[in-house]
């Protein structure tokens, strides 16, 4: 027979503080970045160029594929951003879901792009360029 388990109020509680506080986080996420989108994209693709993580022909059209990217991660639903992440869930342990979303964009679209030449470094180098600079754009809680 199947255990049974039950879980008390207590356990209930703190988990659905855990479950609101990780919505609450990508609702503010997301609505800082629909405010800054053409900022955040100047800023993420001048970093990736700066940094030598993309080598490209045209800045501008590295910022105008972000930002595309970004507008389609502010219409999304959670269902097409879990689906689009999947492949990188794991690459931290507690990511942020716009850096986690931009890095998968980079590495599995933007790659292929025609006026990227390369993307070199990790997924992580990406992922922490980008996270540098949305740290920097969100408001400190």
């Amino acid at each position: 027979m199947a255990k049974i388990f039950y879980t008390g109020n207590r356990e209930a509680k703190l988990l659905s503080k855990i479950e609101s506080s990780k919505e609450r986080e990508r609702i503010r996420t997301i609505s800082t970045i629909r405010d800054n989108v053409d900022a955040f994209s100047n800023k993420i693709s001048m970093k990736l160029i700066e940094t030598g993580l993309v080598e490209t022909v045209s800045k501008s059209s590295i910022e105008k594929q972000i930002a595309r990217c970004l507008d389609t991660l502010c219409k999304a639903d959670d269902f097409d951003i879990d689906f689009m992440v999947a492949p990188f869930r794991t690459l931290i342990s507690n990511p942020n879901i716009a850096s986690l979303y931009l890095t998968t964009f980079i590495v599995e679209k933007l790659i292929n792009h025609r006026d990227v030449i390369d993307v070199y470094g990790s997924d992580e180098d990406i992922y922490y360029c980008i996270q540098k600079e949305l740290a920097n754009l969100l408001p400190k809680s």
